[in-house]
């Protein structure tokens, strides 16, 4: 029997660079993040009441690469210099620590929070050239910890559903790599390669696991969501309606929903040459997107224990 699924434009926010959905399974709500949204006037934070269509957004003055909610509330916040704690109710913002990568041309890109409450976050280089940036690590104790270093662009980082597979991926290296990973200590080791894009249309973007242990990646300009098996091999492949998506979460009562960002700018910094020259954004560009009806669940989402 064929498989049956759905695909829908949940939300058109033409987001400049939509990433980093996370959902928060206390309210039904998801929260994603406008990465480049303050460069063109718009708003950096979005939330979002699936059931009843709410919408709430933010500004921020500075470029935000990802965040994670708080257990004592609010949010943690990777902007393009430094880790910020962000307040839903004043809007405001509070440097918890900066990062050392050139601030000339390197921002803080996508990070997620493991099973222990630690925020990790890499960088990336605005020229998507030349690897100049760090992975971080921000633990409960607001201290900072540099991961791994000669990054041109973070993306994707989880974790495997028994804590024993950390899962990374440097976009224009065409690689997601595996490492051990030790719960306790929160250090990777171990990198070895997972999977390569070198063959495929799109890039590595942004990655979620599920309960099932197989990692979902959202491949930017090719517009396919993958699924990769934990060997690595690649179980299945849905092809979105944009060609931009840029990361995936699932979300819903029973975590079986799948939502996905996209992105609408048409004019890349990019050194290299593997966006398409386009002159006005792809139809629904920029759109939160959901996926019904694949029955696969997937993993709550840890938040900052800070």
């Amino acid at each position: 029997m064929a498989e049956t699924f759905s695909i829908d434009c949940l939300l058109d926010c033409r987001n400049h660079l939509g990433e980093g959905p996370v959902w928060d399974s206390e309210t039904g709500t998801l929260y994603w993040v406008d990465s480049t949204g303050p460069r063109v006037g718009k708003d950096a934070i979005w939330r979002m009441d699936p059931e009843t269509g709410a919408v709430n957004s933010w500004p921020l003055p500075k470029d935000v690469g990802a965040m994670a909610l708080r257990r004592n509330g609010g949010a943690v916040l990777a902007l393009s210099d430094g880790f910020y704690a962000f307040d839903f109710k004043t809007g405001e913002i509070e440097l918890i620590a900066k990062v050392d990568d050139d601030p000339t041309r390197a921002r803080l890109n996508d990070g997620k929070c493991d099973r222990m409450g630690r925020f990790f976050a890499g960088g990336m280089d605005d020229q998507e050239e030349l690897g100049i940036c760090g992975l971080w690590r921000l633990d409960p104790d607001l201290s900072l910890h540099k991961i791994e270093d000669g990054i041109i662009c973070s993306n994707g980082p989880c974790w495997s559903p028994d804590d024993a597979t950390f899962y990374f991926a440097d976009t224009f290296r065409n690689e997601i790599w595996a490492y051990d990973y030790n719960l306790e200590t929160g250090v990777p080791t171990n990198k070895r390669v997972f999977a390569s894009t070198q063959d495929d249309t799109g890039f590595a973007d942004g990655s979620t696991v599920d309960a099932e242990g197989y990692l979902w990646n959202a491949q930017v300009i090719s517009g396919d969501l993958i699924r990769y098996a934990p060997d690595g091999t690649v179980d299945r492949k849905i092809s979105m309606p944009v060609r931009n998506i840029t990361s995936v979460m699932f979300g819903g009562d029973d975590l079986q929903d799948i939502y996905v960002t996209s992105m609408a700018r048409v004019s890349h910094p990019a050194a290299h040459d593997g966006f398409e020259k386009q002159a006005r954004p792809q139809f629904a560009a920029g759109s939160l997107f959901r996926i019904r009806g694949l029955g696969i669940r997937g993993v709550p989402e840890p938040r900052f224990a800070g």
